[in-house]
């Protein structure tokens, strides 16, 4: 690293991090009583409540309405997931005025733990789904009570791979249940529907039974939702450069997505689809992302890079673009972590501080990109962990958010790290955001 200049922060030992706020103020920024888990939560009680609602006038004794209320709950997890819902989300709150409090844009800038509701409308929707089929026993025919059980059987294995746990084990398990088993389902509910209201539509003709039925419309809505990001899959050619055997650099001169999104990539549509950073290059059309070694398909793609790439969907904004509410943030990220806040680096919507933590970064990542990164933010704080070993992560990100007049501070890495670094930061009172690996 020669003629690499690299500037580190003091050593974070001698970092002197200030007191904790109150419990009571505290509390709430405990990692398992995020934002996320909350609104999952708040949706769950949401549920009860009507729940409670219904048993007084027996409302729940009839099928149909059970099913309006399961397929409003799985709108609700398939909706906030939409991308196009997503972009629009982070450009509202990136235009908030920075002369708002402070508490109020700290609350917007956790716009991306809508994701909660993801979780709690799925949940929710399945334990509504579990009850209509119990009470569709015996009040419905033997052929739509049929196409019930196996949703049911459907459901709970969609719902038991989604566990963390199984998610981070058997991931490729986890990504075939969801899509094949959510297409299944899609095309039952469907049928199911129609069987239904076939059943209960009296004099009326099927159709005019079907307009008049208001689970149709949620399904048309959900329906239409499920298929856009595939109606525009299209196959792409890329270059990929290799500067080490930890990481690929790849480029795609297509078309050119917001900085700080994210892209779905994949070598197969019906096989694994892994998401990585766009990194658009200032002035020139097309792309890049960097791929490090993390698991079996990303060795792969680095081992044996292909010509061509499967994208689905548009890009999506990531977690760091909400956090252009601030005046000024640190950036501290570690490893190919480098990628998602890169493209904020190079468009600089907001003055910036960034704190990089890595195995030696010209060896890794290559001279090119190390200078384009130096190019673009002079001051960058790079720390060699081949030279000087791991850092204390939550008192190097104090420091730099001390010594830089920073309104909050942005972490990518690893769970245990962003989430260390999060808590840390935001138990002392100071706004942090990361990744909450929601999905």
């Amino acid at each position: 690293m020669n003629a690499v200049q690299m500037s580190l922060p003091a050593a974070p030992s001698e970092a002197v991090l200030p007191e904790v706020l109150p419990w009571r103020r505290r509390v709430l920024k405990h990692p398992r009583l995020m934002q996320s888990n909350r609104l999952a939560s708040f949706v769950l009680l949401a549920n009860v409540a009507m729940f409670g609602w219904g048993v007084g006038n027996h409302w729940w004794t009839e099928v149909a309405n059970l099913a309006l209320v399961a397929q409003g709950n799985f709108a609700l997890g398939i909706l906030i997931r939409q991308q196009f819902f997503v972009n629009g989300l982070s450009q509202l709150v990136m235009k908030v005025p920075k002369s708002w409090p402070l508490r109020l844009r700290w609350a917007l800038a956790k716009g991306y733990h809508l994701g909660g509701l993801h979780v709690g409308g799925a949940a929710c929707g399945t334990l509504w789904f579990l009850g209509l089929t119990v009470v569709a026993t015996g009040e419905v025919g033997l052929g739509l009570l049929l196409v019930y059980y196996v949703q049911a059987l459907l459901l709970l294995g969609i719902v038991m791979t989604a566990r963390p746990s199984l998610r981070v084990k058997r991931h490729d398990l986890f990504e075939r249940v969801h899509r094949f088993g959510g297409w299944a389902l899609s095309a039952l509910f469907w049928i199911g529907a129609v069987l239904l209201v076939d059943e209960r539509r009296g004099s009326e003709s099927l159709p005019e039974a079907m307009v008049g039925t208001p689970t149709v419309w949620v399904l048309v809505l959900t329906t239409i939702s499920s298929l856009v990001p595939w109606m525009l899959l299209r196959r792409i050619p890329i270059e990929v450069v290799r500067p080490s055997s930890h990481v690929a650099l790849v480029r795609s001169g297509r078309s050119t997505p917001m900085a700080g999104s994210t892209r779905s990539i994949s070598r197969h549509p019906l096989r694994q689809w892994h998401s990585f950073a766009v990194i658009p290059t200032p002035g020139a059309p097309g792309f890049r992302m960097a791929v490090s070694r993390a698991g079996d398909w990303t060795g792969e793609f680095i081992d044996d890079p292909p010509s061509h790439v499967w994208v689905r969907g548009v890009a999506t904004a990531g977690m760091a673009n909400y956090g252009t509410v601030f005046r000024r943030v640190v950036y501290v990220v570690t490893g190919s972590g480098i990628g998602p806040v890169l493209a904020h680096v190079l468009a600089a919507r907001v003055p910036h501080k960034l704190v990089w933590v890595t195995r030696d970064p010209v060896k890794t990542y290559g001279r090119e990109l190390v200078d384009e990164i130096l190019a673009a933010q002079p001051d960058t704080q790079i720390w060699d962990t081949d030279a000087h070993g791991k850092p204390d992560m939550v008192k190097l990100a104090y420091s730099a958010y001390a010594s830089s007049g920073a309104e909050a501070v942005i972490c990518v890495s690893n769970k245990k790290v962003t989430w260390s670094v999060v808590h840390g930061m935001e138990r002392l009172g100071i706004p942090a955001l990361g990744p909450i690996w929601d999905s």
